[in-house]
């Protein structure tokens, strides 16, 4: 007889090879042709809607390792709530206006020699900005992101675009909106203003130098018998100096009267030993010292030009750097723009857009600040006898974020949203501590620090790409005209015509018919040129799309974003909500950090260190890119290299094997009529689903807490350590040779039923192309999509708090019992621990509890033969070679192999159960 076909060897079609980067293609075309999205909003959602609004990518290039991080997460968040009841959409959104596709779009009509106006100008960078949606729509679709991906919302369609000028026109009433003549971060590359969370700070070599300033008139009468009298200011931008206008001392520091063999200057008394070694002089003397205060309104004069420089006072002078007296120049310096308003100087600003001195700069006209400036302002110095000293510092500079060149302050008129209007900053910061949930909880006091220090938001650039502020000029009275009226009408028509009509009409057509100008009745006017800050574009989606969605409203539960938002996404659209609305447009910000390459360092193209997202699926599969997401602590910086994917992926077959195993067991399974109840099942059965609800209980709490590594790694430990080394092992016997009907095999099978369900169900949102695999092949009656599905709950039924606890001892001696065997095995003593005998001698409760389990023990240790004897000591395990024959279909080595004769070469247990078959 063959007795290998008695045996209920495990059979299923679920392959063992996972073929990801083909076989998932099967599963998102399913999710499309069954239309899952629009089902999981369609069906009964007990629990309401949960809104995650999506920070829209920018419309830009292929997508990068932190877009899969992003997008991934978002994934796991709204497919878990979804299973758990909620109504979840997700509108995928992206940032369309901007500098970096009309540059691309510029270089596109450079090469062809043609200088497009304003207008094909825009219609070029649309046409560009939708082909690069189109591409990364189906790049974001093969991470496995379900979403209403048909239907997205982009930042230049025309109701986004109206709803813009709709929200700027909500701020224009409640007094936000002035237009002012201050100094602005401006790109000298991109000739165009930025506002605060457009800047970084990175490493930059400027020259310093230290510049003298001779008395002009001495109105206080402190110079009077000093010779050759002259202050020294300190600087790391020399190209400023042609705009300066004052001087700047602290009202309560001590200044020094220090003379030296060819003059004497003026410096902070403290600094005076620094000052002194840097310009080389070792001979000098103090000669008297005065308050600060004193000094305000001597003036000095300009060592370049014929103008004076005003001594003023400032509380922002230091004593960290430089000579206590600050090179003071309105026109390049915000601090030093406050102090001349306060002083009532003239703001000078010799710098055109491009960065280069104008006509006011006198010999310098025509010279780029960086380029040629800053030497030739130094040349110039030392032919007048005024640079003292000069050396080359790196230091923390501000720069560009799109172009990473240095950025320079520039005074010019601009528009602006007032940040402590209504005391709106003051509002914001109590929501930050009070109103706004924060993961990670230390990410509140990041927001808080960036709205706390922010000036009043530059709304205005000078570029084309955009939105055109909706504000008219009369040309006969300079009135500015931004009225409700005339916003309400630029709004209509971007509704009906989009924004560009904007750039094709005259101001004529675009206001309400009959205007005349409120001031003078004058009916010319002319439109303002300028486009908003692509910030208020992205921070007015919380009106532009939440407004605008039937499946959404305003305030979202969550944002979701990179770390680096807080100055940018986050910031504004808090600004434009809280302003607005009066509430905060999201109820709670999750952040996540950078992606690193395997050694730690940044990816960036040059470093060539980089790796697409889109090669790992090809490789591996998108399912292995997501368990990596799901494995990171997402809110520090994350690495991520071919050496970490290796490890993931060795991860995700350990994940399939678990589904494999618990499907290769369930071929004869019918869980409508097989299933054993609780009460008729094994106890190792029972504490089988005690663990299972314990890994329920906490993947959920995870889910809930967005702790998705805690998933990962409470998955991967369940997998290998409760099932693989433990429950799988031990129930193999059971599955493969008891009758395949009989209680013991059924109650065994009903298990791995509840298992494979809960897990399939637990690790949909991390793993969905593998779950609705498993879940094709998963017997029983099915819903189209394993996401039909509802998250597993824990079974209170399952509950046995004594059970758990005497299981927890019987494997404590189990964990003894296996290192004895190894032992053995290493030492030679037995070739298999499958086929050895061990003889257990405990005492006591431990003899006790054993004794309750005898007939278990050879099953549960997975040896052939257990015996136990009560000792009067601590547990102890011996091991040796089973005793016998090992019999043909359970393996096992028995003294009753052959004491059959119909079946002489089986144990008595297998000759019993082949016997009635």
């Amino acid at each position: 007889m063959e007795y290998g076909k008695t045996v209920n060897l495990p059979k299923t079609d679920f392959p063992m090879k996972a073929n990801l980067p083909v076989r998932e293609l099967n599963f998102e075309k399913l999710w499309e042709d069954i239309d899952l999205y629009h089902k999981l909003l369609d069906r009964d959602n007990p629990k309401g809607r949960f809104l995650l609004h999506d920070g829209p990518p920018y419309s830009n290039g292929d997508i990068h390792m932190g877009h899969a991080l992003n997008k991934l997460l978002k994934d796991f968040i709204l497919r878990y709530k979804s299973m758990n009841g909620y109504a979840a959409p997700y509108i995928p959104g992206w940032d369309n206006h901007g500098l970096p596709i009309e540059q691309k779009v510029s270089q596109m009509f450079a090469k062809k020699h043609v200088v497009p106006t304003k207008v094909e100008m825009r219609k070029a960078c649309r046409e560009y900005a939708a082909k690069q949606i189109d591409n990364q729509r189906e790049q974001f679709k093969r991470l496995g992101v379900n979403g209403d991906w048909d239907n997205p919302y982009l930042t230049m369609t025309d109701i986004y675009e109206a709803t813009i000028i709709k929200t700027f026109g909500r701020l224009v009433e409640q007094g936000y909106i002035y237009r002012g003549f201050k100094p602005i971060h401006w790109c000298i590359n991109d000739e165009t203003a930025l506002a605060e969370a457009e800047i970084e700070y990175a490493d930059h070599t400027s020259d310093s130098i230290f510049v003298r300033f001779a008395l002009a008139s001495d109105k206080n009468g402190l110079f009077e018998g000093i010779e050759n009298p002259y202050t020294v200011i300190w600087t790391t931008t020399p190209w400023t100096i042609p705009a300066n206008v004052a001087v700047a001392v602290h009202p309560e520091n001590e200044y020094a009267f220090v003379k030296t063999p060819d003059a004497t200057y003026v410096i902070a008394k403290e600094l005076t030993p620094k000052v002194m070694g840097k310009i080389g002089v070792e001979n000098y003397e103090i000669i008297k010292t005065v308050p600060g205060k004193e000094l305000e309104g001597a003036e000095f004069k300009h060592p370049l030009t014929e103008r004076l420089s005003v001594c003023v006072c400032a509380d922002y002078v230091t004593l960290e750097d430089g000579t206590g007296v600050v090179h003071t120049a309105p026109g390049h310096g915000r601090e030093d723009f406050e102090t001349g308003v306060r002083y009532n100087l003239p703001i000078i600003n010799p710098v055109n857009a491009a960065g280069r001195f104008t006509k006011e700069a006198g010999e310098f006209e025509g010279l780029h600040v960086f380029k040629q400036g800053n030497a030739a302002v130094m040349e110039a110095l030392t032919k007048v006898g005024a640079l003292l000293q000069t050396e080359q510092i790196t230091h923390s500079y501000p720069h560009c974020w799109r172009c990473h060149k240095p950025v320079i302050f520039r005074t010019t008129v601009q528009w602006f949203m007032r940040i402590d209007h209504n005391e709106l900053r003051q509002r914001m910061l109590e929501d930050i501590k009070k109103s706004i949930e924060f993961t990670p909880p230390e990410a509140a006091n990041r927001l808080y620090a960036m709205i706390e220090g922010s000036p009043d938001w530059c709304l205005s650039r000078q570029r084309s790409w955009g939105v055109a502020i909706p504000v008219f000029y009369c040309k006969n009275c300079n009135h500015i005209v931004m009225e409700k009226e005339t916003i309400d009408a630029v709004y209509e028509d971007s509704l009906k015509h989009g924004s560009d009509s904007w750039f094709e009409k005259s101001a004529t057509e675009l206001l309400p018919e009959g205007y005349k100008c409120p001031e003078c009745g004058g009916t010319d006017f002319e439109k303002e040129s300028d486009i908003f800050d692509v910030w208020f574009d992205s921070g007015s989606s919380c009106h532009c799309v939440l407004d605008n969605r039937e499946e959404l409203s305003y305030p979202a539960d969550v944002y979701l974003e990179g770390s680096d938002q807080h100055r940018g996404w986050f910031n504004k659209s808090f600004v434009v909500g809280e302003a607005t609305e009066g509430i905060p447009p999201f109820r709670q910000i999750i952040s996540h950090g950078f992606m690193l390459a395997e050694d730690g360092r940044a990816m960036s193209k040059s470093a060539g260190n980089g790796i697409s997202p889109l090669q790992i699926i090809k490789e591996v599969g998108a399912d292995v890119l997501r368990l990596w997401v799901s494995s990171i602590n997402y809110r520090e910086d994350a690495r991520i290299g071919k050496q970490i994917i290796t490890r993931i992926t060795d991860a995700y077959r350990r994940i399939r094997n678990t589904y494999r195993f618990a499907l290769g067991n369930l071929y004869d399974f019918d869980p409508e009529t097989d299933k054993v109840a609780y009460k008729d099942m094994l106890d190792i059965d029972k504490y089988a689903l005690i663990r299972l609800n314990d890994t329920i209980e906490a993947i959920t709490a995870a889910y809930e807490a967005y702790d998705f590594h805690k998933i990962y790694h409470a998955v991967h430990n369940y997998c290998s350590v409760d099932l693989s080394s433990l429950y799988f092992d031990v129930l193999k016997d059971r599955l493969y040779t008891s009758p395949a009907k009989s209680v013991e095999r059924r109650s065994a099978q009903t298990v791995c039923f509840e298992i494979l369900s809960a897990l399939t169900r637990m690790l949909a949102p991390i793993m969905p192309h593998t779950s609705e695999e498993v879940y094709s092949f998963t017997p029983g009656k099915k819903e189209e999509s394993v996401f039909l599905e509802m998250f597993p709950k824990v079974n209170p039924a399952w509950r046995n708090d004594a059970l758990a606890e005497e299981w927890k001892a019987l494997l404590e001696v189990r964990d003894a019992v296996l290192l004895a065997i190894e032992k053995a095995r290493q030492d030679g003593v037995i070739a298999k621990p499958v086929e050895s005998a061990v003889k257990v001698t405990a005492s006591g409760d431990t003899y006790k509890l054993l004794k309750a389990h005898e007939d278990e023990l050879a099953s549960l240790f997975i040896v052939s033969q257990a015996e136990l004897i009560e000792g009067d000591g601590e547990t102890v395990a011996e091991v040796s070679p089973a005793v016998g024959e090992k019999c043909d279909r359970c393996r096992l080595v028995s003294e009753t192999v052959g004491h059959c004769g119909d079946h002489p070469t089986l144990c008595a247990r297998c000759a019993e159960i082949v016997k009635n078959l």
